[in-house]
């Protein structure tokens, strides 16, 4: 198994889109595409005409020619819709979900993969989030059809997905079980390539597999109920980029209204390191120094998602991108770990920029809306039957649902905003544009190291040189 010393962070929705991926491969590092909302990126980029046409000529690599013509049938439109226009939106996930939507899931995230690999042969890697688990099992097949190198996944605990690798790579039919509030019953999505696919006779490749965790513990807990093979571990501290692990104990706030993180969740190196496992880390390690101390402690590697993220390689909208590297230069950057942004329940790392929804006077003026869903949660009603709901949709449908009221104070929706921050972002029919919403880690006000003195723009090459200045001469 390839160790990199640098993990590129798979960061959504598309900012870590196969753009970036490739070009961080390309310096023989691991390049890692956001496999997270990429059925509403892929589509919204075939609507917006297919730019460069890098969909279509990955889409033409694709070997079921008959879903490819089913998806361009339904999105592509050729020169692209009018800017006033709303993009069409693929339907939100259930238990039992369409079948357009999961061929569409399979397409997207084999082109992703595929666009990611294309002109090396070094490793990719594509990151999913537990916390948005009905994609999952059609991402992931699309992913290994394109030959997809390694799997993170954090957001939760994976348990479930080293031996659902190992299933789909033998095409095997497999089942995930979906977190369920008031559950009785144990409710299950299933995926059947054959069933999809009935023509599949290859063997696929098993990627290796890395759950991103926050502590020792949950390492011991993947170990002891995970069923198939986890490869290493990298392992995240509070200060990382969008979702955190919560403070382990009682919630306690700090004066900026964000959690406080104690003893119990800072990281024992020397412990994980005795479970005889590589392990990378994750979260303000976005330096060469900081590279040489995690290699000295005997780690791997690192894991860099923030200096990344705003590099001209990155899928973040150009706009937001300048007015947070100004940000950067002025010394006027500000991070909040806001504790009720998301919907999931986990703290939410949010940039403070104007004209997004980290603006309240922004915030308050978005009209509550859930047309994506990712981040619905499932109940299970009494005939044990799901209904879905959000604590960041329509106050009155999620109180109508069971909701508690209180949930909804503060939630954003993720789903609509950090579509926007790729460029994405939906135009209603009265004209409304939906706003963007910028995450990063702490260490973003340590990213201007990698800024040219002339310009605010750097590469994902420039990150990567900055960087092995960590590695001893003659390390690769």
């Amino acid at each position: 198994m390839f160790l990199p010393k640098i993990i590129q962070g798979g960061m959504g929705v598309a900012i870590s889109d196969w753009k970036l991926a490739n070009a961080v491969s390309l310096t023989g590092h691991l390049g890692v595409v956001s496999g997270t909302g990429l059925s509403v990126i892929f589509s919204s980029r075939l609507q917006d005409g297919d730019l460069g046409g890098h969909m279509r000529r990955a889409m033409s690599h694709f070997p079921f020619q008959d879903i490819v013509e089913r998806v361009l049938n339904r999105y592509y439109v050729k020169g692209g819709i009018h800017q006033d226009q709303s993009y069409r939106r693929p339907p939100q996930w259930k238990i039992k979900p369409a079948r357009d939507l999961v061929e569409l899931t399979v397409l997207a995230n084999f082109v992703e993969i595929f666009l990611a690999k294309e002109g090396h042969s070094n490793p990719v890697g594509i990151n999913l989030l537990e916390k948005i688990q009905m994609p999952t099992l059609a991402s992931l097949y699309g992913a290994m059809l394109a030959g997809v190198d390694y799997v993170l996944m954090g957001a939760g605990i994976p348990i479930q997905i080293p031996e659902i690798l190992d299933r789909l790579a033998k095409n095997i039919p497999v089942s995930y079980r979906i977190d369920v509030l008031n559950a009785k019953l144990e409710h299950l999505l299933h995926f059947d390539p054959r069933e999809l696919f009935p023509s599949i006779s290859v063997t696929l490749k098993r990627p290796f597999f890395f759950p991103i965790i926050s502590s020792f513990v949950l390492a011991q807990a993947l170990l002891k109920r995970a069923t198939g093979i986890i490869d290493g571990f990298i392992v995240e501290t509070p200060i990382a980029g969008g979702h955190n692990a919560p403070p382990r104990g009682p919630l306690q706030l700090n004066d900026k209204g964000e959690p406080i993180y104690g003893e119990k969740d800072e990281i024992d190196v020397g412990k994980l390191k005795g479970l005889g496992f590589p392990i990378w880390l994750a979260g303000g390690y976005g330096s060469a120094e900081k590279l040489a101390e995690a290699l000295a402690l005997g780690a791997a590697g690192i894991q860099v998602g923030t200096a990344f993220a705003y590099c001209n390689e990155s899928g973040m909208a150009d706009d937001l991108k300048l007015d947070v590297l100004r940000k950067v230069l002025d010394e006027d950057v500000r991070v909040h770990t806001s504790p009720v942004v998301s919907p999931t329940g986990f703290p939410f790392k949010v940039v403070q920029t104007e004209d997004t929804l980290s603006d309240p006077a922004v915030y308050e003026a978005r009209q509550r809306v859930c047309d994506i869903g990712f981040l619905r949660h499932q109940i299970e009603q009494d005939d044990g039957s799901l209904i879905y709901r959000c604590s960041a949709e329509q106050t009155d449908a999620y109180v109508s649902k069971g909701g508690n009221i209180e949930d909804t104070s503060g939630r954003t929706c993720l789903c609509n905003c950090l579509i926007a921050t790729a460029g994405f972002g939906q135009r209603r029919r009265n004209g409304y544009q939906e706003p963007a919403m910028v995450t990063s880690g702490d260490s973003i006000v340590e990213i201007r190291r990698f800024m040219k003195e002339d310009s605010l723009r750097y590469s994902a090459a420039d990150v990567i040189a900055v960087l092995e200045q960590g590695l001893d001469p003659g390390t690769t």
